[in-house]
């Protein structure tokens, strides 16, 4: 029997996790904050409010909010929904590759062509986007954005709450601290410091932390 399912918020990951639904999900609608999209409708969805969150109290919920401005609210906005930690799915495109060895978290969405590799570990609250590839032994701390196009070499360590733009390559074995921010197309060859902002090819320091 599918499980219903509620996609919070109408975002732009919301709306990418659709086509990522297989059999296994009946979708219910979206849940928003912003009274302007709510009782209104996207690709063919109701969108509500948070009451709908007790009015299904069944339903399960993929929280998706964050963006390259917004990331380091993601863990404050999806912890304000109050739910507990079954409530939340775990959504895998159909056409993803996860080795039986890898281990996903709760509220996760992964996107068509990600590939996670044996060993690998996703935490909790994470978004792998298109095409990406999580190698062996890598942990992607809870809370974190990984764009399309993303390789993350084996035995990388990415700390909770960052975000990894599309096209950005990762060196094996480094130390990506908590809420860095790493811009499109980067190679980062260097661990950073929690709160770091880098970017280029090979990446450089763009923010107030410095390297480690």
């Amino acid at each position: 029997m599918a499980v219903a399912l509620l996609v919070f918020p109408c975002n732009g990951n919301g709306l990418e996790a659709l086509d990522c639904l297989g059999e296994g999900f009946h979708m219910l609608g979206f849940v928003d904050d912003d009274e302007d999209k709510q009782r209104t409708s996207a690709h063919g969805y109701p969108v509500w409010g948070r009451q709908v969150l007790a009015a299904y109290p069944e339903a399960q919920v993929l929280a998706v909010p964050g963006s390259p401005t917004s990331f380091r609210a993601r863990r404050r906005l999806i912890e304000s929904l109050d739910l507990p930690p079954q409530r939340y799915a775990q959504v895998v495109h159909p056409d993803a590759r996860i080795s039986p060895r890898a281990r996903l978290g709760r509220n996760v969405l992964v996107m068509a062509g990600v590939v996670v590799s044996g060993s690998a570990v996703v935490g909790d609250h994470v978004c792998l986007l298109p095409n990406s590839v999580v190698h062996h032994d890598v942990v992607v701390g809870d809370w974190t954005l990984v764009g399309s196009n993303v390789t993350i070499a084996g035995g990388t360590t990415v700390g909770e709450n960052c975000y990894i733009g599309s096209g950005t390559s990762l060196k094996n074995g480094l130390h990506i601290g908590e809420g860095t921010l790493v811009g499109l197309g980067s190679t980062v060859v260097r661990d950073t410091l929690a709160g770091s902002v880098v970017a280029g090819n090979p990446a450089r320091i763009m923010g107030p932390s410095s390297w480690s």
